[in-house]
């Protein structure tokens, strides 16, 4: 919300990939080649739609597997968060998946997601370019919650995408890469920290502070709490609404 401070103990990890298919050496025209040649970009929007569904499930194998249940201590501290989901959605224009408080906060903090940015290499211009891509590179990545190591996710896309791309008996090359992992950071906001904190808070703004977690990825974080072996607390300072 807007109106009351908040103390940040949790943010979700990352794995972000790229998935490669190449079907030939240099770009075609598809009014020559088209219906004569196995098209990359084909493979690839095939591939990417194996990953998630359109309601937000992740389809890959196993990733949901280390994912632990939601404790009644957990939720509880949902109930007293300040939030608005209509002005939410108003504020971001979007229509959100779930409509109620507790499902989107849990959906956006403590749940993984799996998101499709791009595709690098095909055409995408103004206009019309009837163009059949040499080669074209998805661009898609997960966010990781506590369990969820980053190497041991990506064994699990790319078994993923092997199985799938086999399916196809496609004759085109295909590869694919985890460009960066960082892990997830969960802290204990029953921590004395985190009541010296609120105390803090209480004391400048006359009220008792919300614990957050966020949906995004700082991973000098957790390296801050493995390197030191303390605990470690955010305290934000940008607006609920500046989109970061």
């Amino acid at each position: 919300g807007k109106s009351k401070p908040c103390i940040t103990y949790g943010l979700r990890g990352l794995a972000y990939f790229q998935l490669t298919v190449q079907g030939c050496e240099q770009d075609l025209h598809s009014g020559v080649l088209g219906g004569a040649v196995h098209e990359g970009m084909t493979d690839l929007v095939k591939l990417m739609s194996t990953l998630v569904d359109s309601n937000g499930k992740i389809l890959v194998d196993g990733v949901m597997d280390t994912v632990k249940p939601v404790t009644p201590e957990e939720e509880a501290l949902y109930e007293s968060i300040e939030f608005d989901v209509d002005e939410f959605k108003k504020e971001n224009s979007v229509n959100a998946l779930q409509n109620d408080k507790k499902s989107l906060l849990m959906a956006r903090w403590r749940y993984p997601t799996l998101s499709l940015h791009g595709i690098e290499g095909a055409f995408s211009g103004k206009g019309a370019k009837t163009v059949i891509p040499a080669k074209c590179i998805g661009k898609f990545s997960m966010r990781l919650v506590p369990d969820q190591d980053p190497r041991e996710i990506e064994k699990l896309v790319v078994a993923h995408v092997e199985r799938e791309f086999a399916k196809l008996n496609s004759p085109n090359k295909m590869s694919i890469e985890m460009m960066h992992g960082a892990k997830s950071w969960l802290s204990d906001p029953k921590h004395p920290n985190y009541e010296a904190a609120a105390k803090a808070i209480e004391t400048v703004y006359g009220v008792r502070p919300d614990y957050s977690r966020e949906g995004g990825s700082i991973p000098i974080t957790p390296a801050l709490e493995d390197a030191t072996g303390m605990n470690v607390l955010l305290l934000p300072i940008g607006a609920s609404d500046d989109m970061a």
